[in-house]
């Protein structure tokens, strides 16, 4: 099966080379970590269709031009809006997605507060145009307070899932990154600690119990 590299060399190396072509990847994170440069960085490696349903396009556009480590130029679509989100605008745009491109969802929670039907229907579509292209889908899942019922779907459905665990202790910022899924390849036997600062390296700095 063909791999398509993220871009994020820590990471690549971790997987045997990449992501399957044709996958979705499930990222779940603490709204307060830095996961947006896992998504910045991802821009980089390929053309990139950046759909956002919180922030707007201005906001992730000024993020994207101030961030530190290596970008792409996506193209950002904002489709949350004013009023609730339309799931077939998203798949809309989806089905423009070109051969061997990236898409990322950021974040996916609106879309999971839809009718299970739909939000499952709206899913197997994802899946179906990422396995034609040959693309990766990377959608950007909330640890919040308040996760959507549907979030075990997103789970299920994806091939991979990366899951960041933000630490904050008194004298630093601790991140770790578990592969627990990973259909077409190997999962991770154990997390990979990360250093995310101006991008994406290996912390190699020792535990202390």
């Amino acid at each position: 099966m063909a791999r398509l590299p993220t871009g994020i060399s820590v990471l690549d190396r971790q997987l045997g080379g990449g992501i399957p072509s044709g996958s979705i990847v499930a990222l779940t994170a603490s709204p307060a970590s830095q996961v947006e440069l896992f998504l910045y960085e991802l821009t980089a490696a390929r053309g990139t269709l950046y759909l956002t349903t919180i922030r707007s396009e201005e906001a992730v556009r000024d993020g994207i031009e101030r961030s530190t480590t290596r970008v792409g130029d996506p193209t950002i679509r904002d489709i949350g809006g004013d009023t609730a989100l339309d799931l077939d605008h998203a798949n809309d745009l989806i089905a423009t997605l070109p051969e061997e491109a990236n898409l990322i969802i950021d974040a996916v929670d609106p879309l999971e507060r839809h009718d299970t039907a739909r939000y499952r229907r709206f899913l197997n579509t994802l899946q179906t145009h990422m396995t034609n292209t040959g693309s990766v889908a990377v959608i950007h899942a909330m640890k919040g307070r308040d996760v959507p019922s549907n979030r075990d779907l997103t789970e299920h459905v994806a091939d991979v899932v990366f899951d960041l665990h933000t630490e904050v202790t008194a004298n630093e910022v601790i991140n770790r990154l578990a592969v627990p899924k990973f259909r077409g390849g190997a999962a991770l036997d154990e997390p990979v600690k990360l250093k995310l600062a101006e991008s994406v390296t290996i912390d190699t700095s020792r535990d202390i119990a």
